[in-house]
């Protein structure tokens, strides 16, 4: 009796394999959603009174998860696709993801005290997830786009009080042109290898 296992998805991989592949995917479609909810929230911080302003940032990050998946069936990473084997990683990286949406948590009661506070503590605070995902990969863009964000978002945010939901966002989406550049080039290196 043959006992071979010809299915992929139920063939055990140890946690090294299981990272190498993970790290070989492209990861376009989240860095395009966020800098795409991001341009939207700048683009209502320039056009919209104080109230609409914030319920846009709030739906716009609430849908980067939604616009990434979206964008993933272009990208070629297919979040939804169910022929992809299980990998460990993909579940801790929505935990990171889960760990984000759980600080609003904190974000939300300095919102009330002060409206303008919010592109700061979400602009900071959803950028955490980027630290464990460039341990995950063994690259650096992530550690630089989690420390980028957190230094120049603070900064902007005290250098221009009057333009908070622009200055922020305008800063946010410039880390994720530079995020999404590297990894490109990067996933390019690793297929052409």
């Amino acid at each position: 009796m043959n006992m071979t296992n010809t299915n992929p998805l139920n063939t055990p991989r140890t946690l090294d394999e299981q990272r190498r592949e993970f790290a070989q995917r492209r990861f376009l479609a989240m860095p395009l959603a966020g800098a795409v909810a991001w341009t939207i929230v700048g683009v209502a911080g320039a056009f919209l009174t104080p109230g609409l302003e914030v319920w846009v940032l709030f739906g716009a990050i609430g849908s980067i998860l939604y616009l990434g998946m979206f964008f993933s069936r272009f990208t070629g990473e297919n979040f939804l696709d169910k022929q992809r084997p299980k990998n460990v990683f993909d579940g801790l990286f929505l935990r990171t993801v889960g760990e984000a949406v759980l600080v609003f948590a904190i974000a939300i009661p300095f919102f009330r005290a002060d409206y303008t506070s919010l592109p700061l503590s979400v602009g900071i605070l959803s950028g955490l997830m980027w630290l464990p995902f460039s341990w995950i990969i063994e690259h650096w863009i992530g550690t630089f786009h989690t420390l980028a964000r957190t230094a120049l978002v603070t900064a902007s945010w005290y250098l221009f009080p009057g333009f908070r939901f622009i200055a922020v966002p305008a800063v946010i989406v410039a880390i994720y042109a530079v995020t999404i550049v590297v990894l490109e080039t990067r996933w390019r290196r690793i297929h052409r290898a």
